[in-house]
């Protein structure tokens, strides 16, 4: 049982609490999304796609009289601290249908581009589908394994959409190296930086390379050239072990990705230059096994 409301306290969350730590009852509650009028309207669209009902006194709805017939369906629902998703409800897809071009109307009468905005957020959840990815293997390790690969590709894949891509393998970074070149000044600490930057910047696809057993230097140059010249997407294929363009062959990194590496990559580098001292643990040393005493072992030790 799930419950979606603008707030559960007191006794009311006490029992709950009891009766899932008990296994009396299988329950979880959430609060409801938006604020104001728009959290109303995305109750509405909840109610809509799992035939339930939003119990509001504005709707002449009281909770003193909810019943069964009150609540809305649903094949699976996943709660995490940051989202609820809802997966095939049971709601009327004529009745959805409706509410979608309510929200599309509503869309094309605002002026406003934030209601614009939120309009289009309520009616992607509505109209979205979700996908269910089952993932099996021959053990329980691999099965693991392949779980935090589909992980990162969801993640990878949501930071895609935020921000778009850019050809990966390291290409990016390195492309980014031109721009340094036209930084100039005669402070010799801020030259020193745009170095170090420069040769920071080249050591993912420096990795990518040492990882393919092939010599980093060499790739690095001839990217560094043939970006320059001609097509800015080209570089290393460490899969297929050759020189291609590498978004048309699939190897990109979001950009939300590359961007956030560096900026925190910076932030951490200026913060050390920055420390006069660092404080660590000091490792502890294996002691040494324990001799044996002079005498011992047979032997006639120190005597002569």
């Amino acid at each position: 049982m799930l419950i979606i409301a603008e707030d559960i306290d007191g006794e009311a969350l006490a029992t709950l609490v009891v009766n899932k730590l008990r296994g009396t009852l299988k329950v979880a509650a959430v609060k409801a999304p938006g604020f104001g009028d728009r959290r109303k309207s995305m109750l509405e669209d909840i109610a809509t796609l799992t035939k339930g009902t939003v119990i509001s006194e504005e709707q002449g709805y009281k909770l003193e009289n909810a019943t069964v017939a009150y609540l809305g369906t649903a094949k699976r629902i996943v709660i995490d601290k940051d989202n609820t998703t809802i997966v095939e409800g049971a709601g009327d897809a004529g009745d959805i249908k409706k509410r979608i071009n309510e929200i599309k109307g509503q869309m094309d009468k605002t002026s406003s581009d934030y209601d614009k905005e939120k309009l289009q957020e309520r009616l992607a959840k509505l109209s979205g589908g979700v996908a269910v990815l089952k993932i099996g293997a021959a053990t329980e390790v691999e099965m693991k394994e392949k779980k935090a690969r589909v992980e990162d590709a969801l993640h990878a894949t949501r930071a895609a959409v935020e921000e778009g891509i850019v050809p990966g393998g390291g290409v990016a970074l390195i492309r980014v190296a031109n721009r340094l070149d036209a930084i100039k000044d005669d402070n010799h600490d801020i030259m020193l930086g745009v170095a170090i930057i420069r040769k920071a910047i080249e050591e993912p696809i420096r990795q990518i390379v040492a990882n393919a057993g092939m010599e980093g230097s060499v790739i690095v140059n001839n990217v560094k050239l043939k970006t320059k010249k001609e097509d800015v997407n080209y570089g290393y294929n460490a899969f297929s072990d050759k020189y291609e363009d590498l978004v048309k062959a699939g190897v990109i990194d979001p950009t939300k990705v590359t961007r956030v590496a560096l900026e925190n990559a910076a932030s951490v580098a200026s913060m050390l230059l920055m420390t006069e001292a660092t404080i660590v643990e000091k490792p502890e040393r294996d002691k040494a096994p324990m001799g044996m005493p002079p005498g011992m072992g047979g032997g006639m030790g120190d005597m002569y």
